[in-house]
């Protein structure tokens, strides 16, 4: 029977026939593993997802974390299903076997991740976040701070967090005013003192500890982003042995509200301010990761993996939204086509309605294209680390650093299209409680926020990632897809002239807003290169999967065929629009007089 959580049928296609992800086995890092072990890590987390995690996500939903004044309350489910996905090794999926982990692919690891973001995105937050968190102490730390804090994570029995921003900071990081003050001694230590806010996971019992990867600011240290150093701050400090010691000066200072994600406990968090005095003193314990003043450097490497995980949960929200609505389509019966008004005749499935099949087509295409999307760029991330070459290397890691405001964006926008659809597909009983798509639509809501707002990836999009190395990765872009469109065939040749033409233009207009070397002007309408951009990628990953179906004549591949076809023809056409009014660098927002709003 399929689910309503995610398709595994499409997991299927998208891993094994398109980014062929078997083929990694023949590389040392992958070498104990087979299709078999992929299918098997991919039926475990099915399985879990649908037992454990999709269960008591209305539940978490109706009853978000709850702060007495001394604890956080959150529901007894969430314990259990946490507990059983550390179990069963999928926090070290992707790992390093010297350190516990299974040396799984991250494309294969990223698919069996969306099954726990479908199903229940709130409870999936937390190991997100311990992931990501132990992924960048491998990257970046000591030795002593990978076995202090990194194993107990990957076993579960710790879990993580990022800090950056504060209550009046956001994403200006350069304003961060959190500070960090040599302990002295042999230690190396620091207490750190300051407020941190927005912090998903930052106080719960869900783990013996909580490790807060902290960006502060040393005394003395420069302005700005150069003078931010990274810190390890556990909840509970670590003593010799791994035993718990003191609890650290960590405290909550409340909780915020969501719309969305209620399951995921969001916190305040004040540092040092002396409710609890480790060690005798006031202060919270930090150990200092790599060196100082290199702290936003090594954050990206969490945030930079937080951002593909953000359109990781977008595409799974969308994509859950999309089934339940197809299945619902299906079964609920109302009006009659057109040109057989008999109301004596029964009502059939609102699918057979013409508006209804362009939402839920429309749906498809935001839906899979999404999970394509961060499929590919875990294939990327899989190939930046383990290409046969150093080229190969070299160039998987330069078209990742261009897709990634992409990949987290375009998610997020059209995620929640998908989940808006859904509503409107189920008609009034969409706005209701009644049916669950309208907390997919909140809870997706959250992903243009998360991680940086569509305005900042769109600003890293055109006025970084398009430039860097002469803009190298825009024309690694352009020879990705003319080798797709090579392949493609008599049969797919409309839709391969209209992507080169569409992509032609945006290298095009890419020159033309930096011909004149104002960036104001050129980032004027950036958000308009970012969605123009993300559809050409998007377009482009879907000839990729209409090729990869061949000559297969079963449903499942003629719908990639038929959804491929309505986004060339439905969604495609609306970049160039975009496209001229940035040609015609427009500069109404950059003139604008903020009286006049």
């Amino acid at each position: 029977m399929s689910s309503s959580i995610l398709s595994a049928r499409d997991l299927e296609f998208l891993l094994f026939e398109w980014l062929q992800v078997t083929e990694l086995t023949r590389r040392k890092r992958f070498a104990d593993h087979s299709r078999e072990t992929f299918e098997a890590v991919l039926d475990v987390s099915e399985q879990l997802a649908t037992e454990l995690f999709a269960p008591h996500n209305r539940t978490a939903d109706l009853n978000e974390p709850r702060f007495d004044g001394e604890r956080v309350h959150i529901i007894p489910e969430v314990g259990p299903a946490l507990r059983a996905y550390a179990e069963a090794g999928l926090i070290a999926g992707a790992m390093d076997a010297e350190v516990g982990g299974i040396q799984l692919p991250r494309t294969v690891m990223q698919a069996c991740f969306a099954w726990f973001q479908a199903a229940n995105i709130g409870t999936a937050s937390y190991p997100m976040l311990t992931m990501a968190n132990a992924n960048l102490l491998l990257a970046h730390g000591s030795e002593e701070q990978v076995d202090t804090f990194v194993r107990p994570m990957i076993e579960g029995r710790f879990f993580g967090t990022m800090c950056l921003s504060e209550p009046a900071v956001g994403s200006s990081l350069a304003d961060i005013t959190t500070k960090a003050v040599p302990e002295g001694g042999a230690s190396g230590a620091h207490r750190l003192f300051g407020t941190k806010m927005w912090i998903s996971g930052g106080e719960h019992d869900l783990a013996e500890n909580i490790v807060h990867l902290v960006l502060a600011r040393t005394e003395g240290a420069p302005a700005g982003v150069k003078g931010l150093s990274l810190f390890v701050v556990p909840k509970f400090l670590v003593e010799d042995g791994g035993r718990l010691g003191e609890r650290n000066d960590v405290v909550l200072a409340g909780l915020n509200h969501k719309m969305g994600y209620r399951g995921t406990v969001n916190t305040l968090l004040n540092f040092g301010e002396g409710v609890h005095t480790p060690g005798g003193r006031e202060g919270a314990v930090g150990h200092l990761v790599g060196r100082e003043g290199d702290g936003l450097r090594q954050m990206f490497h969490m945030m930079n993996e937080a951002r593909i995980g953000v359109g990781a949960g977008a595409a799974a929200l969308g994509y859950t939204g999309y089934l339940h609505a197809l299945e619902y389509a299906r079964t609920r019966t109302q009006g009659r086509p057109v040109g057989g008004k008999d109301a004596g005749r029964p009502p059939v499935p609102i699918i057979e309605h013409a508006d209804v099949r362009r939402m839920l087509l429309s749906s498809k295409c935001y839906a899979e294209g999404s999970l394509a999307l961060v499929l590919y760029a875990a294939r990327l991330l899989d190939e930046q680390d383990t290409g046969e070459t150093e080229r190969a290397r070299e160039e998987a890691g330069l078209l990742l650093d261009l897709l990634t405001p992409v990949v987290k964006t375009w998610p997020s926008v059209w995620g929640p299209a998908a989940n808006d659809h859904a509503i409107q597909v189920h008609g009034g009983y969409g706005y209701t409680r009644d049916y669950p798509v309208e907390q997919f639509y909140r809870d997706n809501r959250l992903n243009p926020i998360h991680e940086g707002t569509h305005g900042i990836q769109a600003a890293d999009l055109l006025g970084r990632k398009v430039l860097q190395a002469d803009g190298a990765g825009l024309e690694l872009l352009a020879a990705r897809v003319r080798a797709t469109t090579a392949r493609a065939g008599e049969e797919w040749e409309a839709q391969s002239k209209a992507l080169v033409a569409a992509l032609d233009r945006v290298r095009e207009v890419t020159a033309a807003l930096w011909a004149g070397g104002d960036p104001k002007a050129a980032l004027a309408n950036a958000w308009q290169y970012l969605e123009a951009f993300g559809h050409v990628v998007v377009a482009w990953l879907w000839l990729e999967q209409a090729v990869a179906t061949g000559d297969r004549q079963t449903a499942f591949h003629a719908g990639k065929r038929a959804a491929a076809r309505y986004f060339f023809t439905h969604e495609l056409p609306s970049v160039q629009p975009k496209l001229d009014l940035l040609a015609s660098l427009d500069t109404t927002l950059v003139d604008l007089d903020d009286t006049w709003l």
